[in-house]
């Protein structure tokens, strides 16, 4: 994500001179199976800089920068290929899994029905020799709905625990990585702990997917197709590794552009591919029509956790949520009332400009709010740079425009009204208030102080 209206000097640790901003690195070399000529050797050179993301100066080492060079397309490629050899004790099974907000990206560009998106995207890779193809929305539901009861938990320690209020939504790895390597303790310990989408579809593929399928985890590798570059680094962070089977929970982070380049590659259009239903984790069930959760550019979590508080703690049927635009379209403030009296007050910050000026609040003892959802890119999730920017770096207003009505299109269902979530709670995770659900579903964010050399990587 590029920081909107900010230098990379207001959005860095430390201060630094301008001439010092292209400063590239040297990064591990691809993998040596590429030498071997094979159907997937040509690949696109996508010219992507970190500095393109908040990953950039301070926020990232060296060590991080050579291992994020390894999440590109050569590496999906590698698998593909290892699988077509025949030693079949070094084969995996490659699994996908695409987050919603890529799914618009897909229908907009290629002007398809999301419906039909999903399908002919599924039909793609499996083309390639992807063997399932997953969405995200389920991992979104549990996402929620562990933020929906850790709200509610905070909200009735707030007078005991200093740092219980206010909440900050634990979603976007951008927002994750500023607060931890940049804001530091401020900030870290009002993050809420619940993992992001991704995270706990790397849990669901590799914990639950696998047992279903008597494998091993680190028999398979696990893709994710998401709308920007951050993701690649959020898969890489240590709490999401299991060092029993040396594997972590997402192996590979593609954007929706990237998997466009592939498309390019191979001369395929979407339009000409068949269409295959998407897998479900659940046997040989496979997933109906798309939906999506409540919020117009991601996944929601100010809507449904404003609506779970209002009731739970209030008791107030929430139907229609009203939002409040303040400085900016970007920063939006939704309020609950009840006789006379504000109990609520939630925001949605997107975008640096907005978080600066969120967390110099904060500094200042001026921070009015209960939650906030905060995202690093403008315009949310939809808006990621690994899906909406032209070949020149710029942003694609009308492709996002598009995106924007196809994302609005789509059906809400409640997280709550997931049976297979619910089932799920009980069979593998041994009940809501399991000690499996807090290892499995939730983490810690804290601050990190480090060095880091600034970085441009090209891939």
């Amino acid at each position: 994500m590029k920081c909107e209206n900010c230098t990379k000097k207001e959005c860095s640790k430390k201060q630094k001179n301008d001439d010092a901003q292209s400063t590239s690195v040297d990064v591990l070399s691809p993998n040596d199976d590429f030498e071997e000529k094979n159907e997937f050797f040509t690949l696109a050179n996508a010219k992507i800089l970190l500095s393109d993301c908040l990953a950039c100066d301070s926020c990232m080492t060296s060590e991080e920068g050579a291992r994020v060079f390894q999440q590109n397309q050569k590496e999906f490629f590698r698998i593909l290929n290892l699988n077509k050899k025949c030693d079949t004790s070094k084969h995996k099974v490659l699994a996908v899994s695409i987050c919603p907000q890529s799914l618009p990206y897909f229908a907009a560009k290629f002007s398809l029905s999301v419906n039909d998106a999903a399908k002919r995207l599924c039909g793609f890779l499996k083309s390639l020799g992807v063997h399932y193809v997953f969405d995200t929305t389920i991992a979104a539901d549990f996402s929620i709905l562990e933020s929906q009861r850790e709200f509610v938990q905070r909200y009735q320690r707030r007078s005991q625990e200093e740092h219980a209020l206010p909440m900050f939504a634990s979603a976007c790895p951008g927002w994750i990585r500023y607060a931890e390597r940049v804001l530091t303790n401020l900030v870290t310990p009002h993050i809420c702990t619940a993992k992001s989408p991704q995270q706990i579809m790397g849990s669901l593929v590799k914990g639950y997917f696998a047992r279903q399928q008597n494998l091993s985890p680190e028999k398979i590798f696990h893709v994710v197709v998401a709308p920007c570059y951050d993701k690649k680094l959020e898969a890489l962070r240590e709490d999401f590794y299991t060092a029993l089977y040396n594997s972590q929970e997402v192996d590979c982070v593609l954007t929706s552009g990237e998997i466009v380049q592939i498309m390019e590659q191979k001369n395929v259009s979407m339009k000409d591919v068949t269409e295959v239903a998407v897998d479900s984790l659940f046997g040989e069930i496979k997933e109906g029509d798309v939906v999506r959760h409540d919020g117009k550019r991601s996944d929601g979590y100010l809507e449904h956790i404003f609506k779970h508080a209002a009731k739970e703690l209030f008791g107030v049927d929430v139907e229609e949520i009203t939002y409040k635009a303040l400085k900016n379209k970007d920063f939006q403030e939704v309020t609950l009332e009840k006789d006379g009296e504000t109990v609520l007050r939630f925001a949605a910050a997107y975008g640096f400009r907005n978080i600066q000026n969120m967390v110099l609040k904060l500094k200042k003892g001026k921070f009015l709010y209960h939650f906030v959802e905060v995202l690093a890119c403008p315009g949310g999730c939809l808006n990621g740079k690994g899906q909406t920017q032209t070949e020149d770096g710029k942003p694609d207003k009308a492709l996002l425009s598009q995106m924007e009505d196809v994302y609005a299109a789509i059906p809400v269902r409640l997280p709550e009204a997931n049976v297979y979530v619910q089932k799920m709670y009980q069979d593998w995770l041994e009940g809501m208030d399991s000690r499996k659900v807090q290892e499995t579903l939730h983490t810690k964010y804290s601050a990190v102080n480090q060095t880091a050399s600034n970085l441009d990587i090209k891939w």
